[in-house]
């Protein structure tokens, strides 16, 4: 059963949440990590210095999920706040998306990726591994938060439905972005049967995680009501880096 939530078998109540010795679990995606502060690795406030963006602690339950595909099911991946400069054995995203598509078999349908920031077209797809050119779509532009815009993320969604696969990271740096769209999230039912995982690094007051202090805005309290309203709502929601 360990192998099932950790790749390398470790018992994970035990490695990584010792004191309470308890895991979450959803219908939908089975189990996963508890919602904890400081939103970071359970090591992170007794050694920042390799903690900042390990997510090893996240629980994935991998058995769970396959049971839930069926022939038809897609996989795929919305990006906000993308780089195409994330293949890298420390890069948080690139851990990811070996976790699913090297490491448990769960190809890749469709990736998309969305990011202000100009690139040339020709330097993404070199900097993009190969084997995810046939599913990757790069969209080099802001997001919007006006619904039903053609560039608000959760737009793409309406051609996708609950026996697909959907895994969602937010993290564009800017709450006056970020905030409105996770939170149509939360507001919208049309979305909750879809969105499988979602990843949010939510930029509020924390001491232990001053570096994001240009960002802050917002408190704990309203993190934790904010994913365990996910999470009562059917979305497997996990702290991002």
């Amino acid at each position: 059963k360990n192998l099932e939530l950790d790749p390398a078998g470790r018992d994970l109540k035990t490695a990584y949440f010792n004191t309470s010795q308890q895991l979450s679990k959803m219908q939908s995606t089975g189990f996963l990590e508890p919602l904890l502060t400081p939103m970071r690795h359970p090591n992170f406030c007794i050694r920042k210095q390799g903690n900042i963006l390990n997510i090893e602690y996240l629980v994935h339950d991998f058995a769970h999920m396959c049971r839930q595909l069926k022939p038809t099911s897609r996989i795929v991946l919305l990006d906000m706040g993308a780089s195409p400069r994330f293949a890298g054995a420390s890069n948080p995203m690139w851990k990811i998306l070996n976790l699913f598509q090297t490491k448990f078999g769960f190809k890749f349908d469709h990736i998309y990726s969305f990011e202000i920031k100009h690139f040339e077209p020709t330097e993404v797809y070199k900097l993009v591994p190969r084997h995810l050119h046939p599913a990757y779509h790069w969209i080099n532009a802001g997001v919007s938060i006006e619904e039903g815009h053609a560039l608000n993320p959760w737009t793409l969604l309406d051609e996708f439905n609950e026996d697909d696969l959907v895994i969602v990271k937010l993290d564009i740096d800017t709450p006056q972005l970020e905030v409105p769209l996770a939170h149509q999230l939360l507001n919208n039912p049309s979305l909750w049967n879809k969105v499988d995982h979602f990843y949010f690094e939510h930029h509020v007051r924390q001491e232990e995680n001053n570096f994001w202090k240009r960002a802050w805005d917002g408190s704990i309290k309203d993190t934790l009501e904010l994913f365990h309203g996910l999470r009562k709502r059917g979305v497997s929601s996990h702290f991002w880096v």
